[in-house]
């Protein structure tokens, strides 16, 4: 599976992209959130992408945030919606809006959203709201819940693939590296992190 491209932006409109690299294009469906926030053509870009594959073809769903990406990935992990819907949805509202129509059961709100008809926007209700009220109270907490979401994450996704090969057991790596991060702050490097695990192991 394809999970980012970084390249040079070959071209960009409302829901297109096409990112060149090393002089292969690769087409990108986009939302409008990353629309807008796309460089200049001709431009460094990354985005984070999501492969949909089917008997016909196969389509490229792209994200600058990581956190609309996670949040495209729950969408359509909900019955009766594809990734069309999926992107229409993150392009309609942004990812604060539609994790809060979610968290406060706003059917209405999850139904203006064109496609979406009332028991899908139920469905998607049903189906998503404890999750995305169990990562507000986490986020609250200042445990962050989208992986990819901040720089440091990817960090400590790196440093966890490393305790894990290094022999520890991940719910274990996992729990030591909250603590780290929670004492030392977000702003270590993948070797900070590992250092600090094996000294506290």
């Amino acid at each position: 599976m394809i999970a980012y491209l970084d390249g040079k932006l070959a071209y960009k409109d409302a829901t297109l992209a096409i990112v060149d690299i090393l002089g292969i294009g690769y087409e990108v469906r986009i939302s409008l959130a990353t629309y807008s926030k796309l460089p200049a053509e001709g431009e460094a870009t990354k985005i984070y992408t999501y492969q949909h594959i089917k008997e016909d073809g196969q389509t490229l769903y792209g994200f600058l945030d990581p956190a609309e990406k996670v949040l495209f990935m729950q969408l359509i992990s909900v019955s009766g919606i594809g990734p069309g819907t999926g992107i229409v949805m993150v392009s309609s509202m942004n990812v604060g809006e539609i994790r809060d129509a979610i968290v406060h059961e706003n059917v209405r709100a999850i139904q203006s959203i064109k496609g979406v008809g009332p028991k899908t926007a139920q469905r998607v209700i049903l189906e998503l709201k404890d999750k995305m009220r169990k990562d507000e109270l986490l986020a609250k907490a200042g445990v962050d819940t989208v992986p990819l979401a901040r720089q440091h994450n990817t960090r400590r996704a790196e440093a966890l693939q490393a305790l894990v090969t290094l022999g520890f057991a991940r719910s274990a790596a996992e729990k030591q590296l909250d603590q780290i991060q929670h004492k030392h702050g977000g702003e270590l490097s993948v070797e900070e992190l590992i250092k600090f695990a094996l000294k506290s192991h």
